[in-house]
């Protein structure tokens, strides 16, 4: 009975989003829906290294933004030295996998076995140490990284022009969503991981080590949140904490809105964010008098689908 309820709560509430895309696209807020999807699936990254973490270890990453912040200031410095642009991202992306593996060595792993909060505490405190050293070695001027995709052309979707490197966010969450539902449904380690998630105590009983899958899952982890660095960077100027300041909340929210247990609840998660935020922001739905349209908006959302999904959209009992 319990799973039937569950299914018939996934049904409505993914329902009730595609009636949020089909109302936007009815009453001309295109604008608003295709800016707020692209913008959300830039968001969906930094909720998948979340999701992942958690998954694995229950543990709610506060770092996760500074993955991606670091990674950003690692790419606009070998730009400034004249780094070809493909180089540099591959370095930035190094620098995150072993920001990720350091992380977890030396501080999750001598904590495995402290509480939750613990480890909650441990994360914020890692955030904080990152934006200090950013600051310590960059200062807290505002500096811009050029996109991936330079140039003139563009295209349109719904009468709206996208930039290519908005086009390349899309491209890139498609191929990361492809990626990482074949590493958990068809490779052995992938397998490994998820049952480490479900049942830690009987993986270490057959011989794989869970501490290790550890170290993977947050080297994944951290690599998501350098490619939302990386191709959020280029859109504003940026300084030290920027990822963290910008995209660590929404990237929260996504998360909690599909289920902090279900990587596809991040994607949707974070397209809902992102929609709600540029309706809000539009002043189309609320009057521009109110400050902070679409942090109300999102808000007014999240309650709305915790209050029929507690365990949110995809997520799991």
């Amino acid at each position: 009975m319990l799973d039937r309820l569950g299914g018939t709560g996934r049904v409505v509430g993914v329902g009730i989003g595609v009636l949020v895309v089909a109302y936007l696209a009815v009453s001309g807020q295109t604008q608003a829906l295709v800016i707020g999807v692209i913008t959300g699936l830039g968001y969906s990254l930094i909720a998948l290294g979340l999701v992942l973490i958690y998954k694995s270890s229950g543990v709610f990453n506060f770092a996760q933004g500074e993955f991606g912040t670091v990674p950003l200031f690692v790419l606009y410095l070998a730009r400034l030295w004249g780094m070809p642009y493909l180089p540099a991202a591959v370095l930035a992306l190094a620098v995150a996998a072993g920001m990720g593996w350091a992380v977890e060595r030396a501080v999750i792993r001598p904590l495995f076995d402290a509480s939750r909060v613990t480890l909650l505490v441990a994360t914020a405190g890692i955030a904080l140490l990152s934006i200090g050293v950013t600051f310590w070695l960059n200062d807290a001027q505002a500096h811009t990284v050029d996109p991936a995709v330079t140039g003139s052309p563009s295209f349109t979707v719904f009468g709206i022009v996208v930039s290519w490197q908005r086009f390349l966010i899309v491209a890139v969450v498609a191929a990361v969503g492809l990626t990482l539902t074949w590493f958990f449904n068809r490779t052995t380690l992938g397998l490994a991981v998820l049952a480490a998630s479900q049942e830690a105590t009987a993986t270490n009983l057959v011989g794989i080590s869970v501490k290790r899958l550890s170290s993977l899952v947050w080297v994944l982890a951290a690599l998501l949140g350098a490619l939302a660095g990386i191709l959020a960077g280029p859109f504003e100027p940026f300084g030290p904490g920027a990822i963290t300041s910008k995209f660590l909340i929404p990237g929260f929210t996504a998360a909690v809105i599909g289920g902090m247990s279900s990587l596809p609840g991040a994607v949707l998660g974070g397209v809902i964010v992102g929609v709600g935020q540029s309706v809000g922001a539009s002043g189309d739905l609320l009057p521009s008098s109110v400050p902070g349209g679409g942090a109300v908006v999102t808000f007014a959302l999240l309650a709305f689908i915790l209050l029929i999904r507690p365990q949110g959209l995809l997520g799991k009992s």
